[in-house]
C-alpha cells in the first residue's frame, strides 16, 4: 500500500508518498483553506501513485476529524471531506502527534515541535495523546507566544533561546517523561540542546504518516483533540524503534 503523508504547518505544507526520495512543499500562511491544501497537493504530486492519505493538521483531532480551526491558517478546515477531496481513505491526526509517532523508541517521550506555534505530544508506553499546551497561559500571553515563530521575531533569537529552555523545563516538571524529543523547523535555532533533549528528524512526520497505516504506531489521536477532555480508546504502539 503505497501512502501520501501531507504535513501541513503555518508556514509551508510539505507532502510525501512512498516510494518517493523528496519531498515537496508549497507555501501555506494565514488565508490558506483545506481546499486549497487539497489542490496544492493534488498538482504537485500530480505524478505520484498512492492508495491512501495521511494528514498531519496543525488543531485538535477527534474521531479522525477536525474539532476546531487553526490557528495559523484560514478557515474551512473543520467539517472538510477529505476522503471526498482526495478519492480515497484519509487519516487526519494532529501534526505534532504524527512527528512524535515517528521518531518514539518507547517508555514515556514527551514531543514539543518548535515551529509556528508549538506541537505538544506525550506518548506513553505507546499510547499516544496529542496535548494543545501551546495555548496555555505564560508569562504575559500563552506558551506559544513565546517559543513560536512571534515569539522568535518579537524578542530575538537569545530571549527565545532563554524561553525554550524556561518552558522545556517546566512542561518536564509537570509530565516527568524519560525522553524529550523536539522538533520543528525552528529547532535548529537553538545554540544548544535543553538538557535531556534530543533533536527530531526532519523525516519524522512522513515516518508517523505511514506508521497511521503499517500498525506499528496505532494512533489513538483519532480519539483525541485538545487533551484531558473525552473519553479515550486505549490503542498501542508496540514495535519498532526509529
Amino acid at each position: 500500500m503505497k501512502v501520501l503523508v501531507i504535513d501541513v504547518g503555518g508556514t509551508h505544507v510539505k507532502f510525501l508518498a512512498t516510494g518517493q526520495q523528496q519531498s515537496r512543499k508549497f507555501d501555506s500562511g494565514p488565508k490558506l483553506m483545506a481546499r486549497q491544501m487539497v489542490a496544492g497537493v493534488k498538482r504537485l504530486a500530480g505524478d505520484w501513485k498512492y492508495d491512501v492519505v495521511s494528514i498531519g493538521y496543525p488543531g485538535p483531532v477527534l474521531n479522525g476529524r477536525p474539532v476546531a480551526e487553526p490557528h495559523n491558517l484560514a478557515t474551512g478546515w473543520v467539517g472538510f471531506d477529505y476522503e471526498s477531496a482526495f478519492g480515497c481513505r484519509v487519516q487526519v491526526v494532529n501534526d505534532a502527534a504524527m512527528q512524535a509517532i515517528g521518531g518514539y523508541r518507547g517508555g514515556k517521550m514527551l514531543f514539543l515541535g518548535l515551529g509556528t506555534g508549538l506541537g505538544t505530544t506525550l506518548i506513553v508506553d505507546g499510547i499516544v495523546e496529542p496535548m494543545e499546551l501551546g495555548h496555555l497561559p505564560y508569562k504575559k500571553a500563552t506558551y506559544e507566544d513565546y517559543v513560536g515563530l512571534r515569539g522568535l521575531e518579537k524578542h530575538g533569537l537569545h530571549k527565545w533561546r532563554r524561553n525554550v529552555a524556561d518552558v522545556v523545563k517546566l512542561l518536564v516538571a509537570a509530565l516527568e517523561p524519560d525522553d524529550i524529543l523536539l522538533g520543528g523547523g525552528n529547532v535548529k535555532q537553538l545554540k544548544s540542546l535543553p538538557p535531556g533533549c534530543r533533536e527530531g528528524e526532519n523525516a519524522n512526520a512522513f515516518v508517523g504518516g505511514l506508521r497511521l497505516w503499517d500498525g506499528v504506531a496505532a494512533d489513538k489521536s483519532r480519539t483525541t483533540g485538545a487533551a484531558g477532555t473525552r473519553k479515550r480508546k486505549k490503542k498501542s504502539a508496540k514495535g519498532k524503534r526509529t
